[in-house]
């Protein structure tokens, strides 16, 4: 509680009793430095406690034969496995072709869907135009896209970047068109009260209402991409984590495989956090994620 409220009993003038109430600041109004550093340890022990937790449980299901080790292995062959793997650079190859393919697939993906969505959510027409034919593209699985790639990019690098790109691309486009849509009219009248030309109109009214909207579709598209290269990579690749993981469970290497899927949430939580982070650099004014930092 950050306040404290009591009722006391106070004497009129008759001689009845009357009560009042009292606000009394409490511990957060107090001492707002240490009650947000006791908030923010709490959060990051239960952050670290609760996967720990599943993982010495899921230890300690394997070493005591609760579980079939040779189909979930321990945690700990999984890590020395991975260890291996890495030092004898055989993980690495695997790992850059899943980045490149993301980060490729995700920069194009996000500059036409904001371009579209900037276009679409500025222009009625356009957005007339075209959103019918985009919101039905939108509904369509990701991958079931993936022949129609095949055929067009031939095997390689083409038709797993075009699918991350497509699959970023309808993300960034929805939340930037339903964010400059929802920018007030009061902004845009004040905008061309003071005889803002459209680039001024753009920079200085459009961009800083609707890019905290934006970024937070851009940071969903993050975590999306890395879901669509794997189960890409599973159909239509030759390497890859997606193909690591696939091409080991086939020959039955189930610890292989936990190190694939370790390092696919691993990236993925790091991809995100990064585009986070990028975030909060591009939009200062912004309100922060509550349950990040906030107490």
């Amino acid at each position: 509680m950050s306040t404290d409220l009591r009722e006391e009993p106070t004497a009129t003038v008759d001689g009845a009793a009357e009560k009042i109430l009292v606000r009394r600041p409490g511990p957060r109004e107090l001492h707002p430095v240490r009650t947000h550093r006791r908030r923010r340890a709490l959060e990051v022990s239960l952050a670290v406690a609760v996967p720990l937790v599943l993982v010495l449980l899921w230890q300690l299901a394997a070493v005591q034969g609760w579980i079939d080790d040779r189909v979930y292995p321990a945690p700990s062959t999984i890590l020395a496995d991975g260890w291996d793997r890495a030092g004898d650079g055989d993980l690495w190859p695997d790992v850059w072709a899943t980045l490149k393919r993301v980060l490729a697939g995700y920069a194009i993906g996000t500059v036409a869907g904001y371009a579209l969505g900037l276009l679409m959510g500025s222009l009625s027409l356009v957005r007339a135009a075209l959103e019918p034919l985009l919101d039905a593209l939108y509904v369509v699985p990701k991958l079931a896209l993936l022949p129609v790639f095949l055929n067009m990019f031939g095997l390689g690098e083409g038709p797993q970047v075009a699918l991350v790109a497509a699959t970023v691309f309808f993300f960034v486009w929805i939340s930037t068109m339903a964010a400059v849509i929802a920018v007030p009219e009061g902004h845009r009248d004040a905008g061309q009260v003071f005889g803002a030309s459209p680039w001024q109109m753009f920079r200085h009214v459009l961009l800083p209402a609707s890019l905290p909207a934006v970024l937070v579709g851009a940071r969903i598209a993050a975590g999306v991409a890395v879901l669509v290269i794997v189960a890409s990579e599973q159909i239509a690749a030759t390497n890859g984590l997606g193909h690591l993981i696939f091409d080991s469970r086939a020959l039955f290497q189930n610890d292989v495989m936990f190190v694939g899927i370790v390092c696919v949430a691993v990236l993925g939580v790091l991809f995100s956090e990064l585009v986070r982070i990028v975030g909060r650099l591009l939009t200062p004014w912004a309100p922060r994620d509550r349950g990040r930092g906030q107490s």
